[in-house]
């Protein structure tokens, strides 16, 4: 079998990139005290391997049963882990957002598992009401790569149906820290209902420290303190706990996670979002003087369509990656012709239009 092979922005091998509109991740971070807590991290002990202040830490930040919080490397660990464990359980079949990230069909492909990608909403209910299957649901919200939300409609009718069908959710969360208009959509009764993948090392600016964690559904947990061995819930709960390895995470992602829940920490997240709105809003701007199409979004990433002139766009980003700006291909989204682009700081934005400018001159 050949390993799907999953593109990321970011670092790709080559020289190092001046300026990243690739990645995701938020140019404002660390805060300081995160930061702080990181380094001083003490790597000359193993971390408590259960975990168990952190997850009490955690637990009460988000008002849920310690039992429910697993550690996770990361959402992309979680994604295979959970995966996998819901194999173990008898899940065959899988359902992923296209456009969307790509460690959902690759985790799903490596144990070949039946894919079924959906493009919105409504495809996505029209192909759960007319399946039988026991299957895994991935949801992201906000999604990556559009920033877009889906309505609350959609969540509505998601409830009813998962009330009907035997189906796994998974809602990764990765990107709500990062969201800049409107609220969260997704209901408490659904997110009860779900797995939920946090990764806060992209909005807090610290992606080297693979750190995140998985939220239960409330019926594990409430399975667990029922001594109810027969659950589906509590059955999947603890095979993903079985599945994690010792020390899942490192001394310095232990306080990352930790300083997470302080209010200092989120004051600054508070503040970062007010200034990536505004470098947002510039930059939008700036890539409108070019005529480049932009897509809505709700957090500071969003798809946009360069406009052609001369070479095609891989070409034009091979030039542009030269002369130290990255912007992340959509091709491996389904989306030739398309990129997403992160806000970055006002000298970045110059940079890219400038370099942009020389590029679409060379192609002419």
């Amino acid at each position: 079998m050949t390993p799907t092979r999953v593109e990321h922005g970011g670092p790709d091998g080559g020289p190092p990139i001046t300026h990243d509109f690739s990645s995701n991740v938020n140019p404002l971070g660390p805060p300081p005290e995160m930061a702080a807590a990181v380094q001083a991290a003490d790597r000359a002990r193993y971390p408590d391997p259960h975990y168990r202040q952190l997850r009490e830490r955690l637990a009460g930040w988000h008002g849920v049963a310690a039992l429910r919080v697993l550690p996770t490397a990361g959402t992309s660990e979680a994604i295979r882990r959970l995966t996998l464990a819901a194999q173990l359980e008898g899940i065959r079949s899988v359902w992923a957002p296209q456009p969307g990230y790509g460690d959902y069909r690759a985790a799903a492909d490596a144990l070949r598992l039946s894919v079924h990608d959906y493009a919105d909403g409504n495809a996505l209910l029209q192909g759960l009401n007319a399946a039988r299957e026991p299957a895994l649901v991935w949801l992201c919200e906000p999604c990556n790569p559009t920033g877009q939300s889906l309505p609350a409609a959609f969540w509505s009718a998601l409830a009813g149906t998962v009330s009907q069908r035997p189906l796994t959710l998974a809602i990764d969360r990765a990107y709500e820290p990062l969201r800049l208009d409107g609220a969260d959509p997704v209901p408490p009764t659904v997110a009860d209902q779900a797995w939920q993948c946090f990764s806060p090392n992209k909005a807090f600016g610290l992606p080297g420290v693979r750190a995140g964690y998985l939220l239960a559904p409330a019926d594990a947990a409430d399975a667990a303190d029922a001594a109810d061995a027969a659950d589906a819930a509590e059955a999947l709960t603890a095979c993903v706990e079985s599945l994690a390895p010792s020390w899942v995470l490192s001394a310095e992602g232990v306080a990352l996670l930790d300083a997470l829940p302080a209010p200092s920490t989120q004051r600054w997240l508070a503040q970062s979002r007010l200034t990536l709105a505004q470098w947002v809003q510039t930059q939008r701007e700036s890539l409108q003087t070019l005529g480049w199409h932009q897509s809505t979004s709700s957090v500071p990433f969003w798809l946009a369509r360069p406009t052609q002139q001369g070479d095609d766009l891989p070409h034009q980003l091979t030039r542009l990656r030269a002369q130290g700006v990255k912007l992340r291909d959509a091709t491996s989204f389904g989306l030739p012709g398309w990129v997403r682009v992160s806000a970055q700081p006002p000298l970045a934005q110059q940079a890219l239009i400038d370099a942009w400018r020389r590029v679409a001159q060379e192609s002419t």
